[in-house]
């Protein structure tokens, strides 16, 4: 009854209603051939609620979890504990039912809520402004190429060797459908980072730079001479965060000179969640603000003179003419902004400096222990919770074979650069402050039996 409420005698007045005999009369225009005359083979008859659960349930054992295995996956997603009051709260009435805040007279909580939210993105990013969230990192890192197109009148973006591939094929697949020239670069296993070859590359028709921090091996640059080199030509710097935890130690891309910073929150408040759905950020400098895509809430005072919140800007398609929209984006990602607004105002900033230093401690601690295993080369000679390891065969395999033997032991860079033979031997290793010195002691063991 929770899914078929309809009895045979409601379904009957239904059809006498619009003049048709029977249910089959429905589908009259549908060719005889393209119709369905019997059982789909493969595929079993209904089953009972019980019965289904038991069988997903089955299914979902088959599956090597986060938690049931020492964890070391990073490269975009991250496993951070989260408090179990965000999951609580989010899911208070007041919030879960709340879509879209077109009616601030009604949804003055959840303006509030995105309000603060855009106050912490901007100060953990270190930019003046930033807007009510994105789709996910790497669409709104899409989106800054664009803006920074709409701002310089020109369309050829310089993309880092080493920004996350996902998010340069994010960004190609856009730029077919806007004309830009996307200019990147194959990677290398290099302890160096290639802003030197960056600032070399920038000329008159650059319209922005894309750089990530720390950046797809784990390696932290400064990123003041670069933000220089584009300034000077009259281009943009765009940063890309993938993990925000790193702000709680590393100087934020905005003190450096980016002009619009962007990332992915998945970090913050966020589980892993099977890929999704995740949480983009978007933050720039304030003289960009009008040029920013999706919305932004801002203060007001009420006809009473209370104070209140409302959508201050909302240059998307649905809300001003086609032509003057700076992004079709639809939504943004409201419950998973949510999520990460109340972990961090539970952290608070000495909290986030707390985690930040947990994360790189351990790492540091796995990184000096994974170095001393056979045919392990540690590339990185800076890095925060994330590192790159060179192994001495294809990090595919010897992934695979840890993952059969119950290790998360990271991700390979042969699976992020399918294309490029020359760095299959990276394996990039996350450390969070969920890994324990047993789950770094039993990697460590398993590499050395691996590459014995």
């Amino acid at each position: 009854m929770r899914y078929l409420p309809l009895t045979d005698t409601d379904r009957q007045q239904m059809l006498s209603v619009i003049g048709a005999a029977s249910i089959d009369d429905l589908f009259v225009d549908v060719p005889a051939e393209a119709r369905l005359s019997a059982k789909i083979a493969g595929l079993p008859d209904h089953a009972s609620e019980l019965a289904v659960e038991r069988h997903m349930g089955k299914l979902a054992r088959q599956n090597l979890s986060a938690g049931e295995a020492p964890f070391f996956l990073g490269a975009g997603a991250y496993r951070h504990h989260v408090p179990a009051s965000v999951d609580h709260l989010i899911q208070r009435g007041e919030f879960l039912t709340a879509y879209t805040p077109y009616q601030p007279e009604i949804a003055q909580g959840t303006l509030q809520v995105l309000f603060e939210f855009q106050t912490q993105v901007a100060r953990l990013l270190g930019c003046d402004v930033a807007n009510a969230s994105m789709y996910d990192g790497s669409t709104a890192c899409w989106e800054a190429i664009g803006m920074a197109r709409r701002i310089t009148k020109r369309s050829k973006a310089i993309l880092s060797s080493g920004l996350h591939p996902h998010y340069v094929s994010v960004a190609n697949t856009m730029a077919k459908f806007t004309g830009d020239q996307l200019l990147h670069d194959a990677p290398t296993l290099s302890a160096a980072t290639d802003i030197e070859a960056l600032i070399a590359g920038i000329d008159k028709d650059t319209s922005c730079v894309v750089v990530q921090y720390p950046d797809i091996l784990g390696r932290i640059a400064d990123l003041t001479p670069l933000a220089e080199a584009a300034h000077a030509a009259g281009a943009l710097l765009v940063a890309v965060v993938t993990e925000p935890v790193a702000l709680g130690a590393l100087v934020p891309p905005g003190e450096m000179g980016a002009d619009i910073v962007v990332g992915e929150g998945q970090s913050i408040g966020v589980g892993l969640q099977f890929g999704g759905p995740y949480l983009g950020l978007f933050a720039c400098k304030q003289k960009y603000v009008r040029q920013m895509p999706g919305r932004l809430c801002g203060e007001t005072v009420d006809a009473a003179g209370k104070r209140g919140f409302v959508l201050t800007l909302s240059t998307r398609e649905q809300h001003i003419r086609r032509e003057k929209a700076t992004s079709n984006i639809c939504t943004n990602s409201g419950l998973c902004a949510l999520a990460f607004s109340i972990h961090m105002t539970l952290l608070g900033e000495k909290g986030l400096r707390e985690l930040a230093a947990l994360n790189h401690g351990l790492a540091v601690q796995a990184a000096d222990r994974l170095a001393q295993v056979p045919g392990v080369t540690l590339l990185n000679d800076s890095f925060f919770n994330e590192f790159t390891l060179v192994l001495t065969k294809d990090a595919r395999e010897v992934v695979r074979s840890l993952a059969d033997k119950g290790v998360l032991a990271g991700v390979s860079l042969g699976r992020l650069f399918p294309q490029h033979m020359s760095v299959g031997n990276g394996l990039v290793v996350a450390v969070t402050e969920t890994v324990i010195a047993e789950d770094i002691e039993t990697l460590a063991k398993a590499l050395e039996e691996e590459l014995a």
